[in-house]
């Protein structure tokens, strides 16, 4: 078996401010498994830095070399053959780094293996539903906002503090709901409050996402006792037990499911059904992922998700390029062999 790893480093044309970072320029990881002449193709797009909990794209790296790819190849060269897709998520370590390095190699894997044996992933993924999208946009900025008519939802960057008459404007021309995304930066419960109130005066509010830090779900539960809108929790979102504690203490009706920070497809469809079970309402996040990444999130998404998910394209500045081709079995596309070539290749094993 061969790993072959490749960093793809891309300008976003429409930048999006968010109150800890811009999101303006980021890294896809792309991994390429090999065997018996068939590859499977896999991507997770980490952020530049680490920050809130979640790893950066340097990190990642240093996990795929020097702990899952490894242990991967010592599994194979072992058992003769890659180890089902499946059984990757086993190999996780308790580093936010191992999620994302994981969620890399078994989407490789489940497309090599089902490509291998000639199956279709809608054998694995039925399509159960239509699932609508929802794009991001900043009141941080003074970037235009440009979005797909299509889309149903708008996730709206946000921080702590009295907003700017001219948000407010933007807002006003907005017809579909928002879910204000505080990203951790909520002060107190007050600001919150006022904040919301005042939005809700030109716009429709379908939620509150992530307004306080990681595991104070302390915070949230007050926070959704006091509001007459839905609170989200989407940081705060990495394993099973938060969700039964997200349920337990009542601080969220809504959470974020993102495939990298999870550990792979197979742990997010878990969370997404047991989530169903715990009468939260889940949808499924992304970070700026290539056409390849959200193809194969659409898939999933279309199989067990029925609320708006960052399903969007994410257009990158610069000349227009193929993204995808048409692959036989599998996931049924593979990145294209420009974006492949354009990209620094990191390490093959």
């Amino acid at each position: 078996m061969r790993v072959t790893l490749w960093r793809d480093d891309v300008t976003v044309a429409r930048p999006v401010r968010a109150a800890g970072q811009v999101h303006d320029v980021r890294s896809r990881l792309f991994v390429a498994v090999t065997h018996h002449g068939v590859s499977g193709y896999g991507e997770v797009a980490p952020q530049p830095f680490e920050l809130n909990g979640d790893p950066s794209v340097e990190q990642v790296i240093d996990e795929l070399r020097t702990r899952t790819v490894p242990q991967m190849l010592a599994a194979c060269e072992r058992d003769g053959t890659p180890p089902t897709w499946t059984r990757l998520a086993r190999f996780a370590g308790p580093r936010s780094s191992s999620s994302s390095a994981i969620a890399l190699l078994e989407m490789a894997v489940l497309d090599w293996e089902y490509r291998f044996n000639g199956d279709e992933i809608s054998s694995l993924w039925p399509h159960h539903y239509d699932t609508p999208t929802q794009a991001t946009v900043s009141l941080l900025d003074d970037e235009p906002w440009v979005y797909d008519s299509k889309v149903s939802r708008l996730r709206v960057k946000t921080k702590s503090g009295t907003l700017a008459p001219d948000a407010l404007t933007k807002l006003s021309s907005v017809n579909i709901p928002i879910i204000v995304d505080f990203n951790c930066s909520a002060r107190n419960e007050e600001d919150v409050l006022a904040q919301i109130g005042a939005l809700r005066e030109v716009v429709k509010v379908d939620a509150v996402e992530q307004p306080f830090e990681v595991g104070n779900l302390v915070d949230h539960a007050a926070l959704a006792e006091a509001l007459d809108v839905a609170v989200s929790l989407d940081e705060g979102v990495r394993s099973l037990r938060d969700l039964e504690q997200i349920a337990r203490y009542q601080a969220a009706s809504m959470v974020c499911v993102k495939i990298a920070r999870v550990g792979g497809v197979a742990n997010a469809r878990t969370m997404i059904l047991r989530a169903n079970e715990l009468k939260l309402v889940p949808y499924l996040g992304g970070f700026f992922e290539s056409p390849y990444g959200r193809y194969v999130h659409r898939i999933l998404a279309e199989h067990c998700v029925d609320a708006p998910s960052d399903l969007s394209p994410v257009v990158e500045a610069g000349p227009l390029m193929r993204a995808l081709s048409p692959a036989k079995g599998g996931m049924g596309m593979s990145p294209d062999e420009v974006i492949l070539t354009r990209s620094k290749e990191i390490g093959s094993w």
